[in-house]
């Protein structure tokens, strides 16, 4: 039987802030804006950020929840089926059905996919409830390995440790929590340790609000991690409004101020008392204003999926139709209009000095130029061939490094005989050439910030060397060096 649903889950992936489309001694191109999008996710991908929902395995055969699951989301959450008592009911003994079913139904319609939760005081399998001490410990990181070790590389992010507050800033006392202070640390290093490539969140409920105690509690243990060296990427903000908790004044500030503590936002469990139409769309537009909040996710599809049916909390009603709160997300979103979708950080990478200070004409060959190693992206030996892996070389001006970013987003080689393709979407994929075929692992955002991310994957172009020969990949965009690119004109 299927667990009520309680204040919990989240979060990742794509952070983007609004900007001039050309960088001083960085120019790119870009084409003119699009027509505005007609579903939340495309709307949010605009602005280089998801809109996602909680989905459930049991409801996946039902066609009016999944399709618009499908149509309206591009990240998805399993609301049960990846946390502790679904994922290792018995000790050492994993089971990924239920999990594997909702990541295969997200991956195969081109959606992202968010890890919840690691590490949680609630819904622990029986064999777990009664631990404690360094029994608990072991067990616990011997659950995120297992877990993280099924996932590896395939999700956006994890909520690694999920509801560890209580309301006034202290650490709730769970059995979790008696087995050390240290607990969510060393949580968080297991978790990089096993994944290094995945996003590592905490999540929480009631964190909203900048002057309520556990926010500052949070905002405390994150500032901590930080400056030691805690690897955490990003803080979910479940946003459960009610009667009793809105949406506060002061919610952006609550987003800016742990942004600047260089990590990523995402409000991972939206939903909204009779989804007041002005608390949606102000709790959109505070994620838009603020650069390093990544997405939105809604906490269910329809009304009556929701944990909270009784309060008409989520964006379409029973029946599966849109609801006025819908369309003030939407419009929302669409106002936002283009920005970088590259995660900025806490410490900018500097402007590039080289390359030319005006956008290249929008048809004309530019060469791509990695700003870390001063080497152009090239294909080796001049090939045609479909499946060329591209690489790093020395800037000759040959006819393999001349590139053409068209209206529709493609990187052309050859007079537009190849496309830039991407061979996959997630981290480490190979980067290639191949005949032009219009699909959107051949569509390219050219960002602002320096950037080249893939339409499809939202992922960045990335090396990870600086000599000749270096492949191009994919991967998770983290603001360094290796993954900043200028379009140069011939």
């Amino acid at each position: 039987m299927e667990r009520p649903l309680r204040r919990h889950r989240h979060r990742v992936l794509l952070a983007a802030a609004a900007g001039s489309l050309a960088l001083a001694g960085a120019a790119l191109f870009v084409p003119g804006p699009a027509q505005a999008a007609t579903t939340l996710g495309a709307a949010a991908a605009q602005s280089g950020r998801y809109f996602g929902t909680a989905i459930a395995a049991s409801r996946l055969n039902d066609s009016t929840y999944s399709t618009i699951a499908a149509r309206e989301f591009n990240m998805i959450t399993a609301e049960n089926e990846m946390k502790p008592d679904a994922t290792e009911p018995n000790q050492n003994q994993f089971n990924f059905s239920a999990g594997d079913q909702i990541y295969n139904w997200a991956t195969q319609r081109g959606l992202k996919v968010r890890g919840h939760t690691l590490a949680w005081h609630a819904q622990q399998p029986g064999w777990m409830q009664n631990m404690g001490g360094s029994t608990l410990r072991n067990a616990m990181i011997n659950h995120i390995n297992g877990v993280m070790a099924h996932y590896k590389g395939k999700l956006a992010a994890w909520d690694v440790v999920n509801e560890a507050f209580n309301e006034d800033g202290s650490r709730r006392n769970s059995n979790l929590q008696g087995t050390g202070n240290d607990w969510i640390e060393v949580a968080f290093r297991t978790a990089r340790a096993a994944d290094p490539s995945v996003k590592l969140c905490y999540n929480d409920y009631n964190i909203e609000n900048w002057s309520y105690g556990k926010t500052q509690g949070v905002y405390r243990m994150i500032q901590d991690f930080k400056s030691r060296g805690v690897p955490i990427d990003c803080v979910g903000l479940q946003t459960h409004f009610t009667g009793g908790s809105s949406l506060p004044s002061n919610f952006q500030t609550t987003l800016s101020s742990f942004a600047a503590l260089g990590v990523d936002v995402a409000l991972t469990e939206v939903d909204v008392t009779n989804s007041s139409t002005s608390q949606y769309q102000g709790l959109t537009q505070a994620c838009l204003n603020v650069p390093r909040c990544i997405g939105i996710t809604v906490w269910g599809v329809r009304d009556s999926d929701s944990w909270r049916s009784n309060e008409s909390p989520l964006l379409f009603d029973g029946g599966g139709n849109k609801k006025a709160a819908y369309t003030s997300v939407l419009n929302a979103l669409n106002a936002a209009g283009p920005a970088p979708t590259g995660t900025p950080t806490a410490s900018p990478t500097a402007t590039p000095t080289s390359g030319p200070t005006t956008p290249p004409p929008s048809g004309g060959a530019s060469r791509i130029v990695g700003s870390q190693s001063g080497r152009c992206v090239d294909v080796p030996n001049s090939s045609q061939t479909n499946g060329t892996r591209v690489q790093l070389y020395d800037c000759h001006g040959q006819t393999n490094q001349q590139w053409t970013y068209t209206s529709s987003k493609q990187l052309t080689v050859y007079g537009g005989a190849r496309c830039l393709d991407a061979a996959g979407s997630g981290n480490g994929a190979a980067v290639q050439i191949y005949s032009c075929n219009g699909q959107s692992n051949q569509q390219w955002n050219v960002n602002s910030n320096g950037t080249v991310t893939g339409v499809q994957s939202g992922r960045c172009l990335d090396v990870w060397g600086t000599g000749n020969g270096q492949q191009i990949q994919l991967y998770d965009c983290n603001g360094q060096a290796n993954q900043q690119f200028r379009l140069v004109a011939n």
